[in-house]
């Protein structure tokens, strides 16, 4: 099997999924103690699922997230468990999120596949992100 590929009982796959979202209205709310929590929440959940975080960095006014999942699960199925209980998570841990926001994170968000570009490509520019 090529490298990177998950296989079960019924199927061959390579699930990477790479998201995309910000908080309302743009705010830069995710700093210091909220950006370790809103991690820490964020592994956990992927954990109880059996997804695998490929990687994970924020910004102040957004998130990346590249995720392994497989495909029994849609993407939209996995990002509203993500942003759900993150919202619902942070704003009873951090009530100055609930005071400067009517909810944390808008409705939309971005999600893409990479089947033209490689892993180590995205990986490369999540990690530049930070320096910018």
């Amino acid at each position: 099997m090529p490298k990177g590929y998950t296989s079960s009982n019924t199927s061959v796959h390579f699930m990477h999924y790479h998201f995309v979202w910000c908080p309302k209205y743009r705010r830069k709310v995710i700093t210091t103690d909220i950006e370790l929590r809103l991690k820490e929440i964020i592994n956990d959940i992927s954990l109880e699922n059996g997804w695998e975080i490929i990687a994970l960095e924020t910004m102040p006014d957004h998130v990346h997230l590249f995720i392994k999942t497989d495909p029994t699960i849609a993407p939209n199925n996995v990002i509203a468990k993500i942003k759900g209980r993150t919202s619902r998570i942070l704003r009873s841990e951090f009530p100055q999120l609930k005071r400067r926001l009517p909810t944390l994170w808008t409705r939309s968000y971005f999600v893409s596949t990479h089947g033209h570009v490689s892993s180590d490509t995205i990986m490369k520019y999540l990690e530049e992100q930070k320096g910018i």
